[in-house]
């Protein structure tokens, strides 16, 4: 299927590992131009560079930006002024139990997980209107509405963002703009992997048997009982930000595996 992203400007947010790589791997072989973020130079050098190793004549660069500030929102914004498509992806997340969850971590994962994107949702919305054609996108997680208890300030964060994304699609009406969400569901990251090989070396057993104890322990209602892949999640996003979608607005779509119970 051609996604007709050809010539489309992307921004990816986070995108130097994980769901964000594979985000902007996919839009670049679909024929979009991708910026990706990252807060090193040295990782976002890898990441474009491993592209453009995949992929022949991959139209792909990199800021080196910390997302979390209002600062590096502004090195962003004066680097890449004007997207097709925005795809809000930084994220952080750390399990901790909610009476250790200190102002200064409520701060600090507000600002990367969820400020960033209505940051930069400010800045290209009205661009987008103007031109009117565009797509911002943000990567939720199924913790938006499985609250996760051992990370409850995530759980916070991920439902901001689908709340968000609902409220700025109010805004495109008549237009041929969207605004959605997509809620990822426990996802075979680089993180992931590690956790997996880790834990398989402490137990003395393998990596497979790890993921099958966590899905029948820590996501028993899993329907797909495994961890999806990166490229899985990817693929729904890459729709999400093509032409094709136009249909598709104010929407929380799932690429989580069935984890969420709920038909609506």
């Amino acid at each position: 299927m051609n996604l007709q992203l050809d010539g489309k400007k992307t921004l990816v947010t986070g995108s130097t590992a994980g769901i964000g790589f594979a985000i902007a791997r996919t839009l670049a072989r679909e024929g979009s131009s991708v910026v990706i973020t990252g807060r090193t130079q040295q990782r976002v050098d890898n990441a474009t560079e491993s592209i453009r190793k995949e992929i022949r004549n991959a139209k792909i660069s990199g800021i080196a930006v910390d997302l979390a500030t209002p600062e590096g929102i502004s090195k962003c914004i004066e680097a890449v002024p004007a997207v097709d498509v925005l795809v809000n992806n930084v994220g952080v997340y750390e399990p901790k139990q909610f009476e250790q969850i200190t102002d200064d971590d409520w701060h600090t994962i507000i600002e990367v997980n969820f400020m960033s994107g209505v940051r930069l949702s400010r800045h290209y919305l009205s661009r987008m209107k103007a031109a009117n054609w565009g797509r911002i996108i943000f990567i939720s997680s199924e913790s938006a509405i499985n609250i996760p208890v051992e990370m409850i300030h995530y759980g916070v964060t991920k439902t901001m963002q689908v709340a968000l994304a609902r409220g700025l699609a109010e805004t495109t009406l008549g237009t041929a703009l969207t605004v959605n969400s997509v809620l990822a569901g426990p996802t075979r990251s680089e993180g992931v992997e590690k956790f997996l090989i880790d834990m398989a070396r402490t137990k003395n057993v393998t990596p497979e048997e790890i993921e099958k104890e966590f899905f029948h322990t820590a996501r028993p209602g899993s329907l797909l009982q495994r961890f999806a892949t990166t490229d899985e999640v990817a693929a729904l996003v890459a729709f999400i930000a093509s032409p094709l979608s136009s249909a598709i607005n104010g929407a929380a779509l799932r690429a989580e595996g069935g984890v969420v119970r709920s038909i609506f």
